[in-house]
């Protein structure tokens, strides 16, 4: 494996401290192997530095005059990943490659960024537009998911307003973004749209009317815009990995964003180059342990708050302690009387499993524990089952079955050759394990997903149920996301199934 690059004082040597993990992350997912990946990332970060410090020089060299147009350190280093990429594959190591990534190579989309700055991806000229201090308090922010602590520390920040700061800073690159789209669209048939477009992102949470809805579904240049546009969200953080990576943008960030919830879980505010957790002081530590016993006992308040809220009123003692085949616990709604006298007191319960999941209309529960004791003293006149429920005339059309879910899907944010999306499923009915399934119109392919295992056969995805997520209470809401691609057209999907049952 090559050696790393020397750096030459202690300013390089804490760039490469803190970017030989961001390298490497990038690295491992366009080589086929862990050892490419590593020799890639060396290659990268000698070839990358080299390149910071003529970019150092040539602004040194201007002195005050404006800055030249050039990307901060962290996507400068990133980019000479795939640019050391390319030349493996001029050079005969594409073998050695991600095979995605080598179709991508030879494709039109790389060749975006080979050509002509107007025709590179919008996201990459606003950032190389701004300052570069500006710009790479943008990117640690918002791609690479670090705390603002942890970006003040490496920037020289005042910890006290360095969010004050990126917000100012978000808006100082939707304005560069604006110039280059809004007062130059890309085609004639984007100017109708542009003004609209601008004005629409400007405001949080604000409704995109259907023209440009679907004017956005069809065209990526503007896609692209709308999510430079918009400053909040996890729009903005997807459209500035894929416009500067261009290849495996989505999935970096999706990385980034994971070991971030590593290290927070961890205990760790920043990555390990920024100081073990340990090195806290005593009294930092205590603050950590005693915030972390309170934030425990109100789950745990929580929790037992939500079952009991969950349980039927004039519940007794005897009803929580349910049988441990019951649903979340609970036990089953009783059914209307069977036709039969009822078992005696000593004879054998029927298993819960065997229970129906609602109540006939006979069968309601009782609302006050007098008559719920009542209820349960034996009728020595039991009326067969289904006398209290009027005849149904031969002319009313059969009941139809409730729909088995309800479904929410959100884009949460796109660009020209992908996008990122949630999914949100209500049940009305407990689960013990379940595969939410869909239709892509428009031929989209899922790349990668979370909270749950992906399957596709052309444009019928199938999203099953994680390890630690199979079981949800009735009521209660699953949530998974994924991220995907798509060419032509990005329309919603549809005939969304729970278990191979319609959502509404």
């Amino acid at each position: 494996m090559p050696d790393a690059p020397s750096p030459k004082d202690a300013a390089e040597a804490a760039l490469l401290a803190e970017s030989r993990d961001t390298v490497l992350s990038y690295a491992d997912l366009c080589t086929a192997g862990s050892e490419a990946a590593a020799r890639l990332a060396a290659e990268a970060l000698d070839h990358g530095l080299r390149e910071v410090r003529a970019a150092e020089a040539t602004a040194a060299a201007r002195g005050s005059a404006r800055h030249p147009s050039r990307l901060p350190r962290v996507p400068l280093l990133l980019t000479a990943v795939r640019t050391t990429a390319a030349a493996w594959e001029e050079a005969g190591q594409g073998h050695e490659l991600d095979g995605d990534l080598r179709r991508w190579l030879h494709s039109d989309r790389a060749a975006r960024y080979a050509g002509p700055p107007p025709g590179r991806p919008l996201a990459l000229r606003g950032l190389r537009d701004m300052q570069a201090a500006d710009a790479e308090l943008l990117w640690l922010a918002d791609v690479e998911a670090l705390p603002t602590a942890v970006v003040a520390r490496r920037l020289g920040l005042d910890p006290a307003t360095v969010s004050d700061e990126l917000a100012q800073v978000r808006e100082v690159f939707r304005d560069r973004c604006r110039r280059g789209h809004v007062d130059a669209p890309p085609s004639a048939g984007c100017r109708a749209y542009a003004r609209l477009l601008d004005a629409v992102t400007r405001l949080p949470g604000a409704d995109i009317p259907d023209d440009l809805s679907h004017h956005l579904t069809t065209c990526p240049d503007c896609a692209e815009a709308a999510a430079c546009l918009r400053p909040h969200g996890t729009g903005l953080p997807a459209a500035l990995a894929s416009g500067v990576l261009g290849w495996g943008g989505h999935a970096y960030l999706e990385r980034r964003r994971r070991a971030a919830e590593a290290r927070l879980a961890a205990g760790r505010p920043g990555p390990a180059d920024d100081g073990p957790a340990d090195a806290a002081p005593d009294g930092t530590r205590r603050a950590r342990l005693v915030r972390a016993g309170l934030l425990a006992t109100a789950v745990l308040v929580s929790l037992l708050a939500l079952t009991v809220s969950l349980m039927p009123f004039g519940a007794t003692a005897e009803d929580a302690a349910a049988p441990a085949g019951t649903v979340d616990g609970r036990a089953a709604t009783v059914p209307s009387p069977p036709a039969t006298p009822p078992p005696s007191p000593a004879g054998p319960e029927t298993p819960p499993e065997t229970l129906p999941t609602a109540p006939t209309s006979t069968g309601a529960t009782p609302s006050t524990p007098a008559a719920a004791a009542q209820s349960t003293a034996p009728d020595p006149d039991p009326e067969p089952q289904g006398t209290a429920t009027p005849t149904a005339r031969a002319d009313d059309p059969p009941p139809r079955d409730p729909a088995a879910c309800t479904v929410r899907y959100d884009l949460a944010g796109q660009w020209p050759d992908g996008f990122q999306a949630a999914v949100s499923v209500t049940t009305g009915s407990a689960l013990d394990s379940w595969q939410v399934a869909w239709t892509f119109p428009d031929g989209q392919r899922v790349d990668r997903m979370w909270d749950a295992t992906p399957a596709q056969d052309g444009s019928r995805v199938t999203a099953t149920a994680a390890d630690y997520n199979r079981s949800v209470p009735a009521g209660s809401t699953l949530t998974f996301g994924f991220l995907a691609t798509w060419h032509d057209g990005n329309t919603p999907p549809h005939d969304f199934t729970l278990n191979g049952r319609d959502c509404a």
